[in-house]
Protein backbone atom coordinates (compact mmCIF):
# COMPACT_ATOMS: atom_id res chain seq x y z
CA UNK A 1 0.00 0.00 0.00
CA UNK A 2 0.98 3.48 -1.03
CA UNK A 3 -1.38 5.77 -0.85
CA UNK A 4 -2.42 8.65 1.64
CA UNK A 5 -6.21 9.15 2.52
CA UNK A 6 -7.93 12.00 1.66
CA UNK A 7 -9.22 13.05 5.10
CA UNK A 8 -8.50 16.61 6.01
CA UNK A 9 -11.64 19.24 5.12
CA UNK A 10 -11.19 22.90 4.61
CA UNK A 11 -11.51 23.58 8.11
CA UNK A 12 -8.16 21.26 8.61
CA UNK A 13 -6.56 22.65 5.71
CA UNK A 14 -7.40 26.85 6.83
CA UNK A 15 -5.98 25.66 10.49
CA UNK A 16 -2.77 23.45 9.24
CA UNK A 17 -1.69 26.47 7.25
CA UNK A 18 -2.18 28.91 10.07
CA UNK A 19 -0.78 26.58 12.66
CA UNK A 20 2.14 26.70 10.18
CA UNK A 21 2.32 30.20 10.86
CA UNK A 22 1.50 31.21 14.41
CA UNK A 23 4.55 29.76 16.05
CA UNK A 24 8.05 31.78 17.33
CA UNK A 25 7.56 34.38 14.71
CA UNK A 26 4.14 36.28 15.98
CA UNK A 27 4.98 35.11 19.87
CA UNK A 28 9.03 36.00 20.35
CA UNK A 29 10.53 36.79 17.11
CA UNK A 30 8.14 39.98 15.98
CA UNK A 31 9.81 41.97 19.42
CA UNK A 32 12.84 41.72 17.47
CA UNK A 33 12.48 42.99 14.01
CA UNK A 34 10.30 46.03 16.49
CA UNK A 35 14.06 46.40 18.12
CA UNK A 36 15.80 45.94 14.77
CA UNK A 37 14.59 47.90 12.40
CA UNK A 38 12.01 50.63 14.39
CA UNK A 39 8.07 50.51 14.20
CA UNK A 40 7.73 51.94 10.76
CA UNK A 41 10.32 49.34 9.14
CA UNK A 42 9.01 46.65 10.86
CA UNK A 43 5.33 46.97 9.69
CA UNK A 44 6.10 47.75 6.00
CA UNK A 45 8.55 44.37 6.12
CA UNK A 46 5.59 42.41 7.35
CA UNK A 47 3.05 44.42 4.89
CA UNK A 48 5.40 43.35 2.25
CA UNK A 49 5.85 39.71 3.21
CA UNK A 50 2.17 39.15 4.03
CA UNK A 51 1.64 40.70 -0.09
CA UNK A 52 4.65 38.25 -1.00
CA UNK A 53 2.78 35.31 0.85
CA UNK A 54 -0.65 36.11 -0.59
CA UNK A 55 0.72 35.95 -4.05
CA UNK A 56 2.67 32.85 -3.42
CA UNK A 57 -0.39 31.33 -2.22
CA UNK A 58 -2.43 32.43 -5.24
CA UNK A 59 -0.08 30.30 -7.18
CA UNK A 60 -0.23 27.33 -5.18
CA UNK A 61 -3.83 27.33 -5.28
CA UNK A 62 -3.93 27.39 -8.82
CA UNK A 63 -1.93 24.26 -9.12
CA UNK A 64 -2.59 22.87 -5.66
CA UNK A 65 -6.74 22.85 -7.01
CA UNK A 66 -5.74 21.63 -10.71
CA UNK A 67 -4.02 18.67 -9.64
CA UNK A 68 -4.09 18.07 -5.75
CA UNK A 69 -0.83 15.54 -4.33
CA UNK A 70 0.94 15.78 -1.36
CA UNK A 71 4.50 16.43 -1.68
CA UNK A 72 3.50 19.37 -4.24
CA UNK A 73 6.17 21.39 -4.26
CA UNK A 74 8.70 18.42 -5.88
CA UNK A 75 5.98 17.58 -7.99
CA UNK A 76 5.02 20.53 -9.93
CA UNK A 77 8.75 21.58 -10.38
CA UNK A 78 9.35 18.90 -11.67
CA UNK A 79 6.54 18.52 -14.16
CA UNK A 80 7.06 22.38 -14.97
CA UNK A 81 10.29 23.30 -14.57
CA UNK A 82 12.76 20.38 -14.67
CA UNK A 83 13.31 16.99 -13.04
CA UNK A 84 16.50 18.40 -11.19
CA UNK A 85 15.10 21.63 -10.32
CA UNK A 86 11.91 19.36 -8.53
CA UNK A 87 14.60 17.36 -7.05
CA UNK A 88 16.63 19.69 -5.74
CA UNK A 89 13.01 21.72 -4.24
CA UNK A 90 11.89 18.30 -2.86
CA UNK A 91 15.13 17.73 -0.77
CA UNK A 92 15.59 21.59 0.24
CA UNK A 93 12.06 21.29 1.50
CA UNK A 94 12.63 18.00 3.21
CA UNK A 95 15.63 19.43 5.04
CA UNK A 96 13.88 23.20 5.75
CA UNK A 97 11.42 21.44 7.70
CA UNK A 98 13.66 18.20 9.15
CA UNK A 99 16.07 20.82 10.72
CA UNK A 100 13.07 22.75 11.94
CA UNK A 101 11.30 20.15 14.19
CA UNK A 102 13.84 19.78 16.13
CA UNK A 103 14.09 23.87 16.69
CA UNK A 104 10.60 24.48 17.92
CA UNK A 105 11.17 21.31 20.40
CA UNK A 106 14.46 23.09 21.90
CA UNK A 107 12.55 26.10 21.70
CA UNK A 108 9.39 24.71 23.58
CA UNK A 109 12.39 22.99 26.00
CA UNK A 110 13.30 26.51 26.77
CA UNK A 111 9.82 27.88 27.61
CA UNK A 112 9.49 24.67 29.90
CA UNK A 113 12.52 26.16 32.28
CA UNK A 114 10.06 28.98 33.24
CA UNK A 115 8.28 26.06 35.10
CA UNK A 116 11.08 23.72 35.99
CA UNK A 117 14.19 25.61 35.66
CA UNK A 118 15.94 22.32 37.00
CA UNK A 119 14.80 19.93 34.61
CA UNK A 120 17.79 19.67 31.70
CA UNK A 121 15.79 20.70 28.39
CA UNK A 122 16.77 17.03 26.33
CA UNK A 123 14.18 15.68 28.82
CA UNK A 124 11.54 17.88 27.78
CA UNK A 125 12.81 17.39 24.06
CA UNK A 126 12.33 13.84 24.22
CA UNK A 127 9.00 14.12 25.88
CA UNK A 128 7.76 16.54 22.93
CA UNK A 129 8.93 14.33 20.62
CA UNK A 130 7.49 11.05 21.32
CA UNK A 131 4.37 13.04 21.80
CA UNK A 132 4.37 14.69 18.98
CA UNK A 133 5.50 11.48 16.53
CA UNK A 134 3.04 9.76 18.10
CA UNK A 135 0.37 12.16 17.04
CA UNK A 136 2.08 11.70 13.51
CA UNK A 137 1.82 7.89 13.60
CA UNK A 138 -2.02 7.48 13.78
CA UNK A 139 -4.66 8.53 11.19
CA UNK A 140 -4.10 12.27 9.01
CA UNK A 141 -8.15 12.83 10.29
CA UNK A 142 -6.43 12.55 13.96
CA UNK A 143 -3.33 14.85 13.15
CA UNK A 144 -5.56 17.48 11.47
CA UNK A 145 -8.15 17.31 14.47
CA UNK A 146 -5.19 17.88 17.27
CA UNK A 147 -3.61 20.39 14.77
CA UNK A 148 -6.80 22.58 14.73
CA UNK A 149 -7.53 22.64 18.38
CA UNK A 150 -3.81 23.62 18.97
CA UNK A 151 -4.52 26.26 16.57
CA UNK A 152 -7.99 27.38 17.95
CA UNK A 153 -6.04 28.47 21.32
CA UNK A 154 -3.29 30.28 19.62
CA UNK A 155 -6.09 32.51 17.95
CA UNK A 156 -7.92 32.32 20.86
CA UNK A 157 -5.23 34.02 22.25
CA UNK A 158 -4.18 36.06 19.83
CA UNK A 159 -7.65 37.75 19.61
CA UNK A 160 -7.68 38.07 23.22
CA UNK A 161 -4.47 40.08 23.04
CA UNK A 162 -5.40 42.58 20.06
CA UNK A 163 -8.37 43.42 22.79
CA UNK A 164 -6.41 44.12 25.51
CA UNK A 165 -3.53 45.79 23.38
CA UNK A 166 -6.39 48.44 22.21
CA UNK A 167 -7.98 48.97 25.85
CA UNK A 168 -4.16 49.70 26.63
CA UNK A 169 -3.66 52.47 23.80
CA UNK A 170 -7.16 53.82 24.86
CA UNK A 171 -5.44 54.61 28.10
CA UNK A 172 -6.70 51.35 30.48
CA UNK A 173 -3.21 51.15 31.77
CA UNK A 174 -0.92 51.00 34.47
CA UNK A 175 -0.13 55.02 33.88
CA UNK A 176 -3.92 55.65 32.91
CA UNK A 177 -2.49 57.98 30.05
CA UNK A 178 -3.94 57.24 26.25
CA UNK A 179 -1.41 56.13 23.79
CA UNK A 180 -0.71 58.15 21.06
CA UNK A 181 2.31 57.62 18.44
CA UNK A 182 5.06 59.22 20.56
CA UNK A 183 6.90 55.76 19.94
CA UNK A 184 7.19 56.24 16.14
CA UNK A 185 8.33 59.93 16.49
CA UNK A 186 12.17 58.58 16.16
CA UNK A 187 13.91 55.22 15.33
CA UNK A 188 10.70 54.69 12.90
CA UNK A 189 13.37 53.42 10.03
CA UNK A 190 16.07 52.44 12.42
CA UNK A 191 19.42 50.72 10.71
CA UNK A 192 17.74 51.99 7.39
CA UNK A 193 17.91 49.47 4.47
CA UNK A 194 19.71 47.13 6.67
CA UNK A 195 17.00 46.86 9.10
CA UNK A 196 14.93 46.67 6.19
CA UNK A 197 16.52 43.49 5.18
CA UNK A 198 17.39 41.99 8.46
CA UNK A 199 13.32 42.03 9.18
CA UNK A 200 12.51 40.69 5.84
CA UNK A 201 14.53 37.67 6.82
CA UNK A 202 12.35 37.40 10.18
CA UNK A 203 8.77 37.99 8.89
CA UNK A 204 9.75 35.97 5.92
CA UNK A 205 10.52 33.00 8.62
CA UNK A 206 7.50 34.00 10.41
CA UNK A 207 5.24 33.63 7.07
CA UNK A 208 6.53 30.35 6.39
CA UNK A 209 4.27 27.62 7.20
CA UNK A 210 1.43 28.78 5.03
CA UNK A 211 1.83 27.23 1.92
CA UNK A 212 1.21 23.90 3.77
CA UNK A 213 -1.92 23.80 2.00
CA UNK A 214 -0.15 22.54 -0.59
CA UNK A 215 1.52 19.89 0.83
CA UNK A 216 -1.63 18.67 2.18
CA UNK A 217 -3.65 18.94 -0.66
CA UNK A 218 -2.80 14.92 -1.64
CA UNK A 219 -5.25 14.70 1.77
CA UNK A 220 -7.39 16.75 1.25
CA UNK A 221 -11.83 15.83 0.82
CA UNK A 222 -12.94 17.67 -2.10
CA UNK A 223 -9.38 20.00 -2.88
CA UNK A 224 -11.40 21.59 -6.33
CA UNK A 225 -13.89 23.73 -3.30
CA UNK A 226 -11.41 23.05 0.15
CA UNK A 227 -7.96 24.64 -0.91
CA UNK A 228 -9.67 27.75 -2.87
CA UNK A 229 -11.44 28.45 -0.10
CA UNK A 230 -8.66 27.88 2.05
CA UNK A 231 -6.05 30.09 0.13
CA UNK A 232 -8.89 33.19 0.51
CA UNK A 233 -9.13 32.94 4.22
CA UNK A 234 -5.36 32.64 4.78
CA UNK A 235 -4.80 35.97 3.37
CA UNK A 236 -7.29 38.09 6.11
CA UNK A 237 -6.11 35.57 8.86
CA UNK A 238 -2.11 36.86 7.70
CA UNK A 239 -3.58 40.36 7.68
CA UNK A 240 -5.43 40.77 10.77
CA UNK A 241 -2.53 38.35 12.97
CA UNK A 242 0.58 39.66 11.80
CA UNK A 243 0.02 42.89 10.78
CA UNK A 244 -2.45 44.56 13.31
CA UNK A 245 0.05 43.05 16.32
CA UNK A 246 3.02 44.87 14.55
CA UNK A 247 0.86 47.59 14.69
CA UNK A 248 -0.59 47.35 18.53
CA UNK A 249 3.03 46.15 19.40
CA UNK A 250 4.96 49.52 17.61
CA UNK A 251 2.46 51.98 19.23
CA UNK A 252 2.87 50.48 23.22
CA UNK A 253 6.54 48.86 23.17
CA UNK A 254 9.31 51.58 22.33
CA UNK A 255 11.90 49.80 19.70
CA UNK A 256 14.54 50.90 22.17
CA UNK A 257 13.14 48.89 25.50
CA UNK A 258 15.87 47.00 26.66
CA UNK A 259 13.26 43.65 27.26
CA UNK A 260 12.77 42.86 23.81
CA UNK A 261 15.90 41.33 23.25
CA UNK A 262 18.73 40.33 25.82
CA UNK A 263 22.24 41.07 25.63
CA UNK A 264 23.34 37.99 23.20
CA UNK A 265 20.59 39.52 20.87
CA UNK A 266 18.24 36.81 21.06
CA UNK A 267 14.30 37.08 22.45
CA UNK A 268 14.10 38.18 26.00
CA UNK A 269 10.70 38.28 26.36
CA UNK A 270 7.32 38.19 24.31
CA UNK A 271 5.84 41.15 23.43
CA UNK A 272 2.75 40.10 24.18
CA UNK A 273 4.00 38.93 27.86
CA UNK A 274 5.14 42.87 28.38
CA UNK A 275 2.07 44.14 27.11
CA UNK A 276 -0.53 41.99 29.54
CA UNK A 277 2.06 43.28 32.53
CA UNK A 278 1.41 46.82 31.85
CA UNK A 279 -2.09 46.27 31.68
CA UNK A 280 -1.28 45.11 35.46
CA UNK A 281 -1.92 41.26 34.75
CA UNK A 282 1.21 39.80 36.09
CA UNK A 283 -0.55 36.53 35.94
CA UNK A 284 -0.79 36.57 32.25
CA UNK A 285 2.69 35.60 32.41
CA UNK A 286 2.33 32.45 33.25
CA UNK A 287 -0.60 31.96 30.74
CA UNK A 288 1.11 33.33 27.85
CA UNK A 289 4.03 31.12 28.31
CA UNK A 290 1.74 28.30 28.15
CA UNK A 291 -0.11 29.95 25.30
CA UNK A 292 3.84 29.97 23.08
CA UNK A 293 4.16 26.23 24.19
CA UNK A 294 1.38 25.46 22.42
CA UNK A 295 2.27 27.70 19.62
CA UNK A 296 5.80 26.02 18.98
CA UNK A 297 4.24 22.26 19.53
CA UNK A 298 1.65 23.26 16.72
CA UNK A 299 3.87 24.37 14.76
CA UNK A 300 6.15 21.21 15.70
CA UNK A 301 3.40 19.25 14.21
CA UNK A 302 3.32 20.65 10.68
CA UNK A 303 6.96 20.71 10.40
CA UNK A 304 6.38 16.95 10.89
CA UNK A 305 3.99 16.27 8.90
CA UNK A 306 4.85 18.54 6.02
CA UNK A 307 8.91 17.07 5.93
CA UNK A 308 7.33 13.30 6.16
CA UNK A 309 4.76 14.32 3.03
CA UNK A 310 7.86 15.38 0.76
CA UNK A 311 10.08 12.68 1.82
CA UNK A 312 7.05 10.01 0.69
CA UNK A 313 6.44 11.82 -2.51
CA UNK A 314 10.31 11.75 -3.25
CA UNK A 315 10.16 8.07 -2.80
CA UNK A 316 7.19 7.80 -5.09
CA UNK A 317 8.96 9.36 -7.76
CA UNK A 318 12.02 7.10 -7.52
CA UNK A 319 14.20 10.09 -5.89
CA UNK A 320 14.33 8.19 -2.98
CA UNK A 321 14.53 4.59 -1.47
CA UNK A 322 11.08 3.25 -2.08
CA UNK A 323 10.58 1.96 1.46
CA UNK A 324 9.88 5.99 2.26
CA UNK A 325 7.00 5.24 -0.27
CA UNK A 326 4.97 2.33 2.02
CA UNK A 327 2.19 3.40 4.03
CA UNK A 328 0.52 1.83 7.20
CA UNK A 329 -3.23 0.85 7.08
CA UNK A 330 -4.26 3.73 8.07
CA UNK A 331 -2.83 5.79 5.08
CA UNK A 332 0.58 7.34 7.33
CA UNK A 333 3.93 7.03 5.62
CA UNK A 334 5.47 5.41 8.97
CA UNK A 335 8.67 4.55 7.17
CA UNK A 336 8.86 8.50 5.94
CA UNK A 337 7.96 9.79 9.04
CA UNK A 338 10.81 7.69 11.19
CA UNK A 339 13.63 8.54 8.79
CA UNK A 340 12.16 12.49 8.67
CA UNK A 341 12.04 12.32 12.68
CA UNK A 342 15.62 10.37 13.52
CA UNK A 343 17.09 13.67 10.80
CA UNK A 344 15.66 16.32 13.41
CA UNK A 345 16.93 14.67 16.07
CA UNK A 346 20.46 15.49 15.06
CA UNK A 347 19.68 19.31 16.10
CA UNK A 348 19.23 18.10 19.86
CA UNK A 349 22.89 17.55 20.08
CA UNK A 350 22.97 21.40 19.60
CA UNK A 351 20.97 22.09 22.37
CA UNK A 352 22.71 18.91 24.37
CA UNK A 353 26.45 20.44 24.23
CA UNK A 354 25.44 24.29 24.44
CA UNK A 355 26.71 25.51 20.78
CA UNK A 356 25.37 28.32 20.05
CA UNK A 357 26.98 28.64 16.84
CA UNK A 358 25.97 25.37 15.46
CA UNK A 359 22.00 26.57 16.49
CA UNK A 360 21.80 29.65 14.77
CA UNK A 361 23.66 27.83 11.50
CA UNK A 362 20.45 25.32 11.68
CA UNK A 363 18.24 28.65 12.09
CA UNK A 364 19.56 30.25 9.12
CA UNK A 365 19.56 27.36 7.23
CA UNK A 366 15.45 27.12 7.89
CA UNK A 367 14.94 30.73 6.70
CA UNK A 368 16.90 30.82 3.38
CA UNK A 369 15.56 26.81 3.07
CA UNK A 370 11.98 28.35 3.35
CA UNK A 371 12.71 31.82 0.75
CA UNK A 372 14.22 29.45 -1.78
CA UNK A 373 11.11 26.73 -1.61
CA UNK A 374 8.84 30.06 -2.15
CA UNK A 375 10.99 31.19 -5.18
CA UNK A 376 10.52 27.56 -6.59
CA UNK A 377 6.48 27.77 -5.91
CA UNK A 378 6.53 30.79 -7.88
CA UNK A 379 8.70 29.73 -10.72
CA UNK A 380 6.84 26.56 -10.71
CA UNK A 381 3.50 27.96 -11.26
CA UNK A 382 4.66 30.16 -14.69
CA UNK A 383 6.12 26.86 -16.11
CA UNK A 384 2.32 25.56 -15.16
CA UNK A 385 0.57 28.51 -16.80
CA UNK A 386 2.52 27.59 -19.44
CA UNK A 387 2.34 24.20 -20.33
CA UNK A 388 -1.27 23.84 -19.13
CA UNK A 389 -2.21 26.72 -22.03
CA UNK A 390 0.20 24.54 -24.41
CA UNK A 391 -2.20 21.33 -24.04
CA UNK A 392 -5.30 23.72 -25.52
CA UNK A 393 -6.97 23.90 -22.01
CA UNK A 394 -8.94 27.00 -20.98
CA UNK A 395 -8.00 28.98 -17.86
CA UNK A 396 -11.86 29.47 -16.96
CA UNK A 397 -11.90 25.82 -16.89
CA UNK A 398 -9.35 25.76 -13.61
CA UNK A 399 -11.08 25.38 -9.83
CA UNK A 400 -9.17 28.18 -8.99
CA UNK A 401 -7.35 31.09 -10.97
CA UNK A 402 -5.00 33.06 -9.48
CA UNK A 403 -5.44 36.75 -10.59
CA UNK A 404 -2.07 38.31 -9.91
CA UNK A 405 -0.16 35.62 -13.07
CA UNK A 406 1.99 36.75 -14.03
CA UNK A 407 3.17 39.45 -11.96
CA UNK A 408 2.35 37.57 -8.83
CA UNK A 409 4.60 34.78 -9.43
CA UNK A 410 7.39 37.18 -10.79
CA UNK A 411 6.90 40.16 -7.98
CA UNK A 412 7.49 36.44 -5.25
CA UNK A 413 10.66 35.63 -7.14
CA UNK A 414 12.05 39.12 -7.02
CA UNK A 415 11.42 39.47 -3.39
CA UNK A 416 12.88 35.62 -2.81
CA UNK A 417 16.47 36.82 -4.23
CA UNK A 418 16.10 40.11 -2.51
CA UNK A 419 15.77 38.46 1.03
CA UNK A 420 18.52 36.28 0.54
CA UNK A 421 20.85 38.07 -1.45
CA UNK A 422 20.53 41.42 0.98
CA UNK A 423 21.57 39.42 4.29
CA UNK A 424 25.16 39.66 2.42
CA UNK A 425 24.38 43.48 2.62
CA UNK A 426 22.87 43.18 6.29
CA UNK A 427 26.50 41.13 7.23
CA UNK A 428 28.67 44.06 5.13
CA UNK A 429 26.77 46.93 7.18
CA UNK A 430 26.67 45.71 10.60
CA UNK A 431 30.41 44.61 10.21
CA UNK A 432 30.07 40.88 10.89
CA UNK A 433 31.09 40.01 7.16
CA UNK A 434 33.30 37.26 8.31
CA UNK A 435 33.65 34.12 6.43
CA UNK A 436 32.31 32.15 9.59
CA UNK A 437 28.99 34.50 9.49
CA UNK A 438 28.77 34.31 6.02
CA UNK A 439 29.11 30.26 6.09
CA UNK A 440 26.88 30.23 8.51
CA UNK A 441 23.89 32.30 6.64
CA UNK A 442 24.24 31.18 2.79
CA UNK A 443 25.83 27.58 3.72
CA UNK A 444 21.64 26.20 2.53
CA UNK A 445 21.99 27.80 -0.98
CA UNK A 446 25.35 25.91 -2.52
CA UNK A 447 24.07 22.03 -1.05
CA UNK A 448 20.51 23.27 -3.52
CA UNK A 449 23.07 23.84 -6.32
CA UNK A 450 25.03 20.84 -5.76
CA UNK A 451 21.59 18.98 -5.56
CA UNK A 452 20.76 20.35 -8.80
CA UNK A 453 23.34 19.69 -10.61
CA UNK A 454 24.38 16.41 -9.10
CA UNK A 455 20.57 14.82 -10.35
CA UNK A 456 21.09 16.78 -13.59
CA UNK A 457 24.63 15.14 -14.40
CA UNK A 458 23.37 11.47 -12.95
CA UNK A 459 20.33 11.52 -15.45
CA UNK A 460 22.83 12.69 -18.37
CA UNK A 461 24.82 9.73 -17.32
CA UNK A 462 21.53 7.35 -17.63
CA UNK A 463 20.56 8.44 -21.28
Amino acid sequence: MSQLRRQLSTRHLSMIALGGTLGTGIFLTSGSALYIAGPISAIIAYLIMGFMVYLLMNSLGEMSAYKPVSGSFCEYASEYVSKPFGFAMGYNYWFNWSITVAVELIASALVMGFWYPGVPPIEWCILFFVGILILNILSVKSYGETQYWLSLVKVAAILVFIVVGVFIILGFNTEHQVIDFRNWHQGHFHNGISGLLEVFLLSGFAFQGTELIGVAAGEAKDPQKSIPRAVKQIFWRILLFYVVIMLIISLIIPYTDPRLLNANNTVALSPFTIIFSMMGFHYMTGIMNFVILAALLSACNSDLYSSTRILWHLAQKGSAPKLFAKVSRAGIPVYALMATASFGLLAFLCDYFGSTQVFLILVNISSLAGFVAWYGIARSHIGFRKHYLRAGHKLEDLPFQSHFYPWGPIIAMVLSLIVMLGQWYVLLIDGQMTWSAFIAMYIGLPMVGLLWLGNKLWRGMMR
